[in-house]
């Protein structure tokens, strides 16, 4: 059983000790801090108000009730959307002008996780001194709650995946037209969560016929939450039986979205973001950002275009502060998530959809005939075991100095860009590996490139 805290909230397992996994008391202790940072930041503003939603996870309910009780405790007013997905809070944030927003989710991870993510007043995730201010206020238990005539309110607000769904539609460059005259047939795997609600409704007001798999939320994942191809065999079948154009799999969130071709391959979770910036791009010049762990395609992309493609650390927060910075008109992950400012900053599977099938349909191309149009690059990802007294920074220098006459870049690890591929090296913040992340233009050259870089991490580190 486990208890993360980090800057970017908490995250752990259901039951069990206080302070060693995601028990009441902690759920308790965490909102209050975040509560307490969020008067103090407001010292000369009353009547604060935060937006809570939450996924579709068993715990839910319970941990939502606690952190609502909580703020309510503090005096601060919370507007329940009940069950919402990620990026839909990140929206009522702003299109309520609230102060800040909770969502109770553990994202990708499987069912005996929760975790509460923490947002500002844009509706993004807190930088790097925000979070570390919240721990900072959880490590003290120093909160003053309310006396009783000062309690804030606590009111249920329904109708926000719809408020959501009308401000994808508004989207310029989302082509409702387009898509409804291209009669898709799609099939979605809403893993039993809030995609299940979510992006059906997307496709219906889209016109898009929709044929769904696992879209009940009720917090019972039928397989490993995470998109990847090896959870998603059954997706893959259904789109072949059903002779779908495409299958559309989320995680319970919502904010990573992935795409099955008409054959029942993986269209790639790398590729989503490149095949949604390739399409704005047509349309809107611009630069692109993605983290140092994404894929080369989307340079590639850019570059295409003659615009610019510029790397961030790894962390959603990091690509919106790279994104900001430089400009950009989309950015994301490469694990499915699309940042596109024209809506909002922060990573949104509706969006994602709603700009991909209008790529689809300008295209008048199946998915997999979109998908080979792309790069074809492979990766290979892969984490070495260090011992604990070994000096993981001080490996990762010489690793850097070594192919210094290379492209390398030190914002997050080390990451050296060759002429036909990368590989990029982490560390952990909790035990002693380095996570080695490869790319190239064969899955064996990308295996080939982690096998040399691990051997020489090996012989430095004396192993």
């Amino acid at each position: 059983m486990t208890l993360i805290k980090s800057i970017s909230g908490i995250r752990g397992t259901i039951g069990g000790k206080v302070n060693e996994n995601l028990t009441p008391l902690d759920a308790v202790k965490f909102a209050s801090a975040y509560g307490t940072w969020l008067i103090h930041r407001n010292k000369n503003k009353k009547n604060l108000s935060i937006v809570l939603g939450r996924d579709a996870r068993i715990s839910g309910k319970m941990i939502s009730s606690l952190v609502s009780n909580t703020l309510t405790g503090l005096g601060i007013n919370v507007i329940d959307l009940g069950l919402s997905t990620t990026p839909t809070v990140e929206i009522a944030v702003t299109l309520e002008n609230m102060d800040g927003g909770i969502i109770i989710t553990a994202s990708h991870n499987p069912k005996q996780w929760n975790a509460l993510k923490l947002l500002n007043e844009k509706g993004e995730f807190l930088d790097a001194d925000e979070g570390a201010k919240i721990l900072e206020y959880a490590e003290n238990d120093n909160y003053i709650f309310c006396e009783v005539d000062d309690l804030g309110v606590y009111k249920k607000k329904k109708g926000f995946i719809k408020k959501h769904i009308d401000e994808v539609l508004k989207l310029d460059l989302v082509d409702v037209e387009a898509i409804k005259n291209a009669n898709f047939k799609v099939v979605v795997d809403g893993v039993n969560s809030t995609g299940g609600i979510a992006i059906p409704e997307l496709l219906n007001r889209l016109g898009v016929e929709c044929v769904e798999l696992y879209c009940e939320p009720n917090g019972e994942f039928p397989h490993n939450p995470e998109p990847l191809a090896e959870n998603l065999t059954e997706i893959s079948n259904l789109v072949v039986k059903e002779k779908a154009d495409l299958g559309i799999v989320v995680d319970p969130d919502v904010d990573r979205l992935a795409f099955i071709n008409e054959d029942g391959s993986m269209f790639g979770e790398e590729y989503t973001l490149v095949a949604c910036a390739d399409y704005v791009l047509s349309h809107t010049p611009g630069n692109t950002v993605s983290n140092l762990s994404s894929t080369r395609a989307l340079r590639d992309v850019t570059e295409k275009y003659n615009q610019s493609y510029t790397a961030s650390a790894v962390g959603e927060v990091n690509v919106v502060i790279k994104m900001k910075e430089t400009n950009t008109i989309i950015g994301g992950e490469g694990n499915g998530g699309i940042i596109y400012p024209a809506s909002h900053y922060g990573r949104d599977a509706l969006v994602g959809v709603g700009l991909f099938l209008s790529h689809l349909a300008h295209k008048k191309m199946t998915c997999k005939e979109l998908r080979d149009s792309y790069p074809s690059y492979f990766m290979s990802k892969n984490k070495i075991q260090l011992t604990p007294e070994l000096d993981v920074d001080k490996i990762l220098l010489s690793i850097a100095d070594k192919y210094k006459a290379e492209d390398v870049n030190t914002i997050d690890g080390v990451k050296i860009d060759f002429s036909n591929e990368w590989v990029h090296l982490r560390k952990s913040n909790t035990e002693p590996i380095i996570r080695i992340y490869t790319e190239s233009t064969s899955q064996e050259n990308a295996d080939n490139l982690a096998k040399k870089i691990m051997a020489e991490i090996s012989q430095i580190a004396g192993l």
